[in-house]
């Protein structure tokens, strides 16, 4: 973060400068108005006491079952100079109505600040599913190019994308965004904190779709992320999806696609897999073609590299950069096609982060890719409930089941009732257990050497749990 002031904190947040008894009484945003209201903000903003380092600034939030508070001293002793929040604690205190507006107004200002001082690109990227590959990948090639920021894990929403534009520097040339969205509206709220300039749409799929109603509803919502562009802006639209194509009409921003189709500006061709479902293929781009050979699984990241390509692209990066940043990424963020083989063979592909019915039969067909190896002697599926379906949930769930199963999979293990239909689509290729302990019980009983398994569900189901006693 840049360095800040209190004072010049509590200007920003509309806020008032509270020292802790003893320590000079209390001012309001008049620089080195009281000694302390002078300390200055250098480290991380965290919202985790725990995660607060030299110079931070912790966040405090009242929750349902817990106060951040009261974990201000915690904050004090792993190196936090002041907290954001909304009554005095122990040390110096922007005090302030609504601390989660006041996060998201300081996120404002520090990205326009950095923006107007050092010409820093941001960029935005929203999808149904896919976000958090791609925002790796992109992450990957523009800190080839440039000091860049990127958004954590899935760290995406009213909270997360904050907290990250926060961990901009004056030298940060890049922030990538992540960007979620559970309604109308939600994105339109994040890009109206920060604008970005460049807004990646990856797909319209069936991930929440419980709470849109429609993909119809979710396409809505996802175009909210190009309509935030500004005439100077590029819009980078997946070719493959209409529902993604059409949103070329509602931004002021110039379009750039991507994707398999003939005509996409950047267009992935020659894919081919190796024998642990590594992609290899071509980037053809206007600026000339770019061969990239990635070390990640999934037929699917070709799709997602292509994406990040893009973006890259239309923020200034070469495509010779884009080629060695792609070909040098070596791992996403955590529980994302994690390959993993262990000393007697067993391959195991941890994808257990989150699940929707795309991402289901994309990481199936990676897992089939596995198998296609002489060395796999038997591929099985661990599958678990994908949640926020709503009315299209047992529907789905069978057809991932069929799926599977029509893929050839050996063995589908279903983990959950509430993944029944699932079972119920794989017929007699499935093996249905009630929780996480019976599927660790009996993958240690049945999984044996040269076999290839999967694991997949939504965050729930937690069978990161089960893939951990595993590996």
């Amino acid at each position: 973060m840049i360095a800040l002031s209190l004072a010049e904190v509590a200007a920003v947040v509309g806020g008032e400068v509270v020292l802790p008894a003893g320590a000079g009484g209390t001012t309001g945003a008049e620089p080195g108005a009281v000694a302390g209201a002078g300390t200055t903000v250098t480290g991380p903003v965290v919202i985790d006491g725990r995660e607060a380092g030299p110079g931070s600034l912790f966040v405090a939030f009242v929750g349902e079952r817990s106060d951040g508070h009261d974990h201000a001293a915690q904050a004090g002793e792993a190196g936090a100079v002041a907290v954001l929040g909304s009554r005095p604690t122990p040390l110096p205190t922007v005090v302030v109505p609504d601390a989660r507006e006041a996060l998201q107004r300081l996120a404002s200002h520090v990205v326009e600040q950095v923006r107007r001082a050092g010409g820093l690109t941001v960029v935005g990227i929203t999808g149904s599913q896919g976000k958090t590959s791609t925002k790796d990948l992109l992450g990957a090639v523009l800190a080839h190019a440039a000091p860049t920021v990127a958004t954590r894990g899935s760290f995406n929403n009213e909270l997360g994308m904050p907290l990250t534009a926060l961990r901009v520097e004056p030298d940060t040339r890049y922030l990538v965004l992540e960007l979620g969205a559970r309604g109308r509206g939600h994105i339109a709220e994040l890009t109206a904190l920060v604008r970005p300039d460049v807004a990646v749409v990856l797909n319209v799929g069936q991930a929440h779709l419980g709470e849109f109603g429609s993909r119809e509803a979710i396409a809505e919502a996802k175009g909210e992320l190009v309509e935030a562009l500004t005439a100077e802006g590029t819009a980078v639209l997946n070719a493959d999806d209409h529902r993604v194509a059409a949103m070329a009409s509602r931004t002021r921003g110039a379009v750039v696609s991507f994707g398999e189709a003939e005509g996409a500006d950047v267009r992935v061709g020659g894919l081919r897999l190796d024998r642990l479902g590594r992609p290899s293929f071509t980037l053809a781009t206007a600026q000339g073609d770019v061969p990239v050979t990635l070390r990640l699984v999934g037929a699917h990241q070709a799709l997602n590299a292509a994406a990040a390509a893009a973006a890259a692209l239309a923020a200034g990066v070469t495509p010779a950069q884009v080629g060695e940043a792609l070909d040098a990424v070596e791992t996403l963020s955590q529980w994302r096609m994690e390959l993993t083989e262990r000393a007697d063979g067993v391959v195991v592909l941890n994808d257990s982060y989150n699940a929707n019915p795309e991402s289901m039969r994309a990481a199936v067909d990676a897992l089939v890719s596995l198998g296609a190896d002489h060395a796999v002697r038997r591929t099985v599926a661990v599958l678990g409930e994908m949640r926020e379906l709503g009315e299209a949930s047992p529907e789905e769930h069978r057809a991932v089941g069929s799926y599977a199963a029509q893929r050839g999979v050996d063995v589908v293990v279903v983990v959950g009732a509430s993944a029944q239909g699932i079972a119920d689509g794989a017929g007699q290729r499935a093996v249905l257990l009630p929780d996480n302990a019976a599927a660790v019980a009996w993958l240690r009983e049945h999984v044996a050497e040269g076999d290839a398994v999967l694991l997949k569900a939504s965050r729930g189901a937690r069978l990161d749990e089960v893939a951990a006693s595993l590996q």
